[in-house]
């Protein structure tokens, strides 16, 4: 998920270095220079990935869990799965929240 999140800050950067028509950004690009440009993607298909990635995280916290009531796993891994789980949650209560917030406040601009 952090992954999508820094992808897009480099998507951005791209953006912002072509808008100001550098010539670096040209080698950012260029195929077989070694260095890998961020792969492009909408918003909603970042959201998308990130909330899927949100749910399997739970879900694997939930199968760890239930593993370790049957005894096949230990308490190490429980706490590992459910604190991924748990930072995955907060992250996803944080965008939306970001989200809300700037929708009101595109809903108050004055047009």
């Amino acid at each position: 998920m952090i992954d999508a999140i820094q992808s897009i800050g480099a998507f951005s950067a791209v953006k912002e270095t072509e808008a100001a028509g550098s010539s670096s950004s040209a080698s950012l690009a260029t195929p077989g220079t070694g260095a890998a440009a961020p792969q492009a993607g909408s918003f909603a298909e970042v959201l998308g990935n990130m909330t899927t990635d949100a749910i399997r995280s739970m879900k694997s916290a939930e199968g760890v869990s239930l593993q370790a009531i049957r005894g096949e796993a230990n308490t190490r891994e429980v706490v590992d799965a459910v604190m991924s789980a748990e930072q995955s949650l907060q992250t996803a209560i944080a965008i939306r929240d970001k989200v809300v917030t700037a929708y009101l406040e595109i809903a108050r601009m004055q047009i």
